[in-house]
């Protein structure tokens, strides 16, 4: 086993194809949209987001590899326009007659001006794009370029996903007979869907072993790993997540019995911030409009569990279960979202209405200036004026809403 090298195995042993990447089966499998778009040769200008180590970076460079164009990097942390433009003074010079691929990491970082630098390039077909980022792109990159480029998800790679690009890599370093199975399933199951994270374990472990020959168990992982990584997964990769599961559908049940049961099981398998982030998801998607102090007691009790940290933070977080547990539910406002949302993504409501707008409020009535302060007045876009997203719940809060409403808008 011969593993020392200056850059880590994630980088040096990076996919060559689609078929070696773990995971991104949409994307990159059999009928994935990347893999078609490379076997075309024809690429487009393309923005990637998702976590780290989901493969974005594998992913450009195959692409930029089947289009027959010259690749070039920069990181938005660092690069500056100067190095954008001496990407574009290339695509002119006669390496790059063809135009030439620009892979560009973390373009979340780029300002506004510095983003728009790129448009001119994109559009006379001298540099074809390749961004990443882990951020929200529709938050981060600015209208004129989102409408120039395609944009896919990467998603968390599954941890049987990681085992296979494991056994691969563990060949690659002459390491394929040192790793018990167990070995490779826990690094698997720990690195959070990071396959980057995860190559880089395999790596640390091989190391630990490179010239005597030993085997490398699950208990020589597991001292490499944070005790907090540890107990939470099972031997699949499933029960972490069936875990959370079972904690939301126990309270959206109103079983707090169930919700603290597998409250401890995640507790003591030594995590503490998953379920602190899901009883705050839980009290907003299904108590919501029926107890909206919910959220509130609910993020005081997660504070208070980040600030004690285990084994103090079970008890802020047993009192949060039992609340949600036993609290009305209400998933209403949750549920006028998403039909909004979905009116939205069929191109509904583009148009604010002119009354409404900064900084003329031509026609706007202000209601504190009316009885009640409530004046009727058309709010939705013209082609959404009659649609009704929210329906008060049944449960007390939601219907002494209702009733305070009704009187006050005359029944309406």
């Amino acid at each position: 086993m011969n593993i020392n090298e200056s850059k880590p195995a994630a980088d040096r042993l990076r996919p060559k194809s689609f078929d070696d990447m773990a995971g991104q089966e949409k994307l990159v499998g059999k009928n994935g949209i990347l893999r078609r778009m490379a076997e075309s040769g024809r690429l487009p200008s393309v923005i990637f987001f998702g976590p780290p180590g989901t493969g974005k970076t594998t992913a450009a460079t195959i692409l930029a590899e089947s289009s027959g164009k010259e690749l070039y990097r920069l990181n938005a942390t660092t690069a500056s326009l100067a190095d954008v433009r001496e990407v574009a003074a290339a695509a002119e010079s006669i390496i790059g007659s063809a135009g030439v691929v620009l892979y560009l990491d973390e373009i979340q970082y780029f300002n506004k001006k510095q983003q728009q630098s790129l448009l001119q390039y994109i559009e006379d077909g001298s540099i074809t794009l390749i961004a990443s980022t882990t951020e929200n792109p529709y938050y981060y990159i600015y209208d004129a370029l989102l409408s120039r480029c395609a944009v896919f998800e990467f998603k968390k790679v599954a941890p049987r996903e990681i085992e296979r690009r494991l056994k691969t890599v563990a060949d690659q370093l002459g390491a394929a007979d040192c790793f018990d199975a167990d070995a490779l399933r826990l690094i698997a199951d720990v690195s959070a869907g990071d396959v980057r994270r995860a190559v880089n374990t395999l790596e640390l472990a091989a190391n630990m072993k490179a010239g005597d020959g030993g085997r490398i168990t699950k208990a020589d992982v597991a001292e490499l790993l944070p005790s907090v990584s540890m107990g939470s997964f099972d031997r699949d990769g499933d029960t972490h997540y069936d875990l959370l599961s079972g904690l939301q559908k126990s309270i959206r049940g109103s079983d707090p019995n169930a919700a603290v049961f597998y409250l401890a099981r995640l507790l003591e398998g030594g995590d503490l911030i998953s379920p602190c982030r899901r009883l705050m998801v839980i009290a907003s998607e299904d108590i919501g409009a029926a107890y909206p102090m919910a959220a509130v007691i609910t993020r005081a009790c997660v504070e208070s569990a980040r600030e004690l940290g285990l084994p103090e933070a079970r008890i802020p977080l047993a009192n949060a279960a039992v609340m949600l547990a036993t609290s009305p539910k209400s998933n209403t406002a949750y549920a006028a979202l998403d039909a909004a949302a979905a009116d939205i993504k069929a191109g509904l409501g583009t148009e604010i209405p002119s009354h409404l707008k900064s900084p003329q409020f031509k026609g706007y009535k202000y209601p504190h200036d009316y009885p009640n302060r409530y004046v009727s007045q058309q709010y939705l876009p013209d082609d959404l004026k009659d649609r009704h997203y929210y329906e008060y719940g049944d449960n007390k809060t939601e219907q002494t809403a209702k009733a305070y409403w009704d009187k006050i808008k005359g029944g309406k």
